[in-house]
Order: C-alpha cells, then sequence, then structure tokens
C-alpha cells in the first residue's frame, strides 16, 4: 500500500497537495475510497480517500498504527563532502537504514567545493531523494537533510547529540575494534549517536584531534578500509543489528 507523508493532518483527516496529488491521480489512479498510509510528525495512520481535485486529495482517518518501524535511537550520519552522487546515495540507502539526520560537511580532504548559489537546488534534490526512500521503506519520518557546514559548525552542531564517534581509517590500521561496540552498549532507548565519516582522502589528523576534544570517540569499523558511502551503512547496519535483532 502506498505511503505519503503529509504537510496537514489531524485526528481524523489528512490533506495531501502538491507532487503527491499528481501520484495518487495520475500514476496510481486512486480513486475515492482506496486506501493509503499518511505519516505525520513520526506517526503513520490507515486512511481512506474521500476527495480528490486538482490541487488536493483528503483523506480520512480509518485507524492509527501503533508498530514503529524507526530506529530505536536518533542516528546522525555526517558525511565529508564526497564527489559526484555519492552523497545522493549515502542519502538513499541510509535512510532506508534509518537514519534520522544527514549533515555534509566541507572536509579538509574534499575535493568538491561548495556553491553556495547552485546549492538549495542540490538539498532539495537530496530532501526528495530522502522523502521517497522513507516512504519506499515505510519509515515514519523523514531524515532531515542539511546544507552542507564548516568543520567548526560541525562541531557545533554535533553538541546536542549523546555520543559521538568518529570513523578513522588509522584506528582499524592498528587494530581497534572495541570502540564502536561500546558505545552501542551504552545507548539507551531515545539517545542518539552522531557519526563523522570523511570524505574519500579520509579526515586529517588534525581533524580527528579537534574532534575528540569535542568528545567524540575514534574508532574503526572493522579491519577493512571501507568507501566513503560504504562507511555510513556499515554503522546504520550495525546499529539497527544491535538494537532490533540481538535483542
Amino acid at each position: 500500500m502506498q505511503r505519503y507523508f503529509v504537510d496537514q493532518m489531524s485526528e481524523t483527516q489528512a490533506k495531501i497537495f502538491g507532487e503527491d496529488v499528481h501520484h495518487i491521480t495520475r500514476v496510481m489512479r486512486m480513486s475515492v475510497g482506496d486506501t493509503i498510509f499518511c505519516c505525520y510528525n513520526g506517526r503513520v495512520a490507515l486512511c481512506a480517500i474521500t476527495e480528490i481535485t486538482n490541487d488536493m486529495v483528503l483523506a480520512d482517518v480509518v485507524e492509527w498504527v501503533k508498530n514503529s518501524n524507526e530506529l530505536p535511537i536518533k542516528v546522525c550520519i555526517a558525511s565529508g563532502l564526497p564527489k559526484g552522487d555519492k552523497l545522493e546515495y549515502v542519502i538513499q540507502k541510509g535512510t532506508e537504514l534509518g537514519a534520522s539526520e544527514f549533515v555534509p560537511f566541507v572536509a579538509a580532504r574534499s575535493i568538491v567545493k561548495w556553491d553556495e548559489k547552485k546549492g538549495q537546488k542540490k538539498v532539495e534534490r537530496w530532501e526528495k531523494i530522502a522523502k521517497e526512500a522513507a516512504e519506499q521503506s515505510h519509515r515514519a519520518m523523514i531524515p532531515n537533510v542539511t546544507k552542507p557546514l564548516s568543520f567548526k559548525e560541525l562541531l557545533s552542531f554535533s553538541g546536542s547529540y549523546t555520543y559521538k564517534v568518529v570513523a578513522y581509517e588509522e584506528d582499524a590500521k592498528r587494530g581497534e575494534s572495541s570502540n564502536l561496540s561500546r558505545v552501542l552498549s551504552q545507548l539507551k532507548h531515545g539517545e542518539s549517536l552522531f557519526v563523522v565519516i570523511g570524505p574519500e582522502g579520509g579526515l586529517t589528523e588534525k581533524e580527528v584531534e579537534s574532534l575528540i576534544e569535542n568528545e567524540f570517540i575514534s574508532c574503526s569499523l572493522g579491519p577493512r578500509i571501507l568507501r566513503t558511502e560504504t562507511a555510513p551503512l556499515y554503522v546504520l547496519s550495525a546499529v539497527s543489528y544491535y538494537f532490533e535483532l540481538a535483542r
């Protein structure tokens, strides 16, 4: 059954606007009486379509869904700005795996230079990718996607998270294998985890030192060196296994 994230919803009715109206009427060819899932503020309801106009679909709530498909902890993925469409891949797959937020940042070794003038269209594209992936994977919430931050802004942004880790390839080379596991064992339901992943060239030693000074825990992601687009998915998979399958 199709799932839509709506902008307006009460306890009894959902109002759907924009591209989703076109999707419901032209792509799915739905009509009055058809049922859909509507998501609003992290809640999901089974709804029946009651009215269709050119620019709006109204749907009455049949019942609110009690079960949640969200990870029991909030996970933010902070990615050093990578080349090409790698960040789009991270956002799409990371959304499927349960990330709550994506924060790109300009790292010392980021090859891509962020263009503020063209940047808003890119952020809008990232938001659309997150929305579509959330619908596909039956999420109750769309992850937040920010515009790229400076490294200094990143440090400030991370301050509200319960635990903070940075994946550092030098730790993998040294054989470090327990820090991420230790952090996961300390996390409790409802708490949050901020994960920093470097760009293609990795993080500099100075950047890692600054992160550690700001209460980040440096860790490896196993003995193998992962690509910048693979590392976030490793962490999210580990979180999902630990909190959703192993208990």
